[in-house]
């Protein structure tokens, strides 16, 4: 086995994690053909079949379900392993990868990413936008970027920006024809837009106040699995929705939207990276911490 390639490993890899060899190639920069022959080679030095090769699609055999679940640890390690040696250098190059919600993506683009990039010109950042929690050390990546709340105890957390608020909205032209609505009771009388979860499963609508926290079961015609989707259908007048302060903001300003039951939905801490507690850091990962302690605003 001593002649496997580090190429032909992460070829594998890659083409296993993206599902195909040309969305393989385009996030490698390579070619499929290339990938193909890597992979080929590995499979005749190990004498297995890793990939179930369609003229539709690529699968993983059982054998290599079984050796991507061995390698892609192995090759993080040896990833950051490599990242360490170079973080020695004092001008801060190479890529950082970032797992992050969808929501949070949106909020640090332009303030955080797109700010570091200009600052640090042979620096590159990778987001990955997904909805459920992943192990950032296991999937090999940098640092994660989640509300507070969500961040694994065992993670060192940097905040970034202010306290997040979600509230209940709804349009004007929905409100002048429908029920009171006074306290979190009232929505049972009212059109909800629903939010579905990564999970499958319907987001219940939180609610605290004077220290009494409550859980709501809401209902509607509508599931959607995107607080914009929401906001489309609140503005179209179609019933109630319950999202992220940041997202509305504007359409409150502007009297498109009216905020209900504010005392209700009071601010939590906000946004935070967070990497693992005793991981080396490589220099982009120290001037990514430094850059959004000292100058971003969010």
């Amino acid at each position: 086995m001593s002649d496997l390639t580090p190429a032909e490993l992460a070829a594998f890899a890659a083409v296993a994690h993206h599902g195909g060899f040309r969305a393989a190639a385009r996030a490698l920069g390579a070619s499929p053909s290339a990938l193909s022959h890597a992979v080929a080679g590995l499979e005749a030095r190990l004498n297995v079949q890793l990939f179930i090769r369609t003229t539709r699609n690529v699968s993983l055999t059982d054998v290599g379900k079984r050796f991507v679940e061995a390698l892609v640890p192995a090759l993080a390690q040896l990833d950051q392993a490599v990242r360490a040696v170079s973080g020695s250098s004092e001008r801060p190059s190479g890529l950082i990868r970032i797992n992050a919600a969808s929501a949070a993506t949106e909020q640090i683009l332009a303030p955080v990413v797109v700010r570091f990039l200009q600052a640090n010109p042979e620096m590159r950042i990778e987001v990955v936008s997904e909805g459920k929690l992943v192990d950032i050390a296991r999937d090999g990546f940098d640092c994660g970027i989640r509300a507070k709340a969500l961040v694994p105890a065992t993670m060192v957390a940097v905040p970034i920006g202010p306290e997040l608020q979600h509230i209940v909205v709804a349009a004007p032209s929905y409100l002048a024809d429908a029920p009171p609505l006074n306290s979190p009771a009232d929505l049972a009388l009212h059109h909800c837009v629903q939010l579905r979860l990564p999970s499958g499963r319907q987001y219940r609508w939180e609610f605290e106040r004077h220290g009494e926290a409550l859980a709501v079961d809401t209902r509607g015609r509508l599931e959607l699995d995107s607080s914009r989707l929401i906001r489309e259908a609140v503005l179209a007048g179609f019933g109630v929705g319950y999202v992220s302060l940041w997202v509305v903001e504007a359409d409150l300003a502007g009297s498109a939207l009216v905020q209900c039951l504010a005392d209700w939905t009071p601010p939590y801490p906000g946004l935070c990276l967070y990497y693992p507690r005793h991981r080396h850091l490589s220099a982009g990962m120290r001037a990514l911490i430094t850059f959004i302690r000292q100058e971003v605003l969010l």
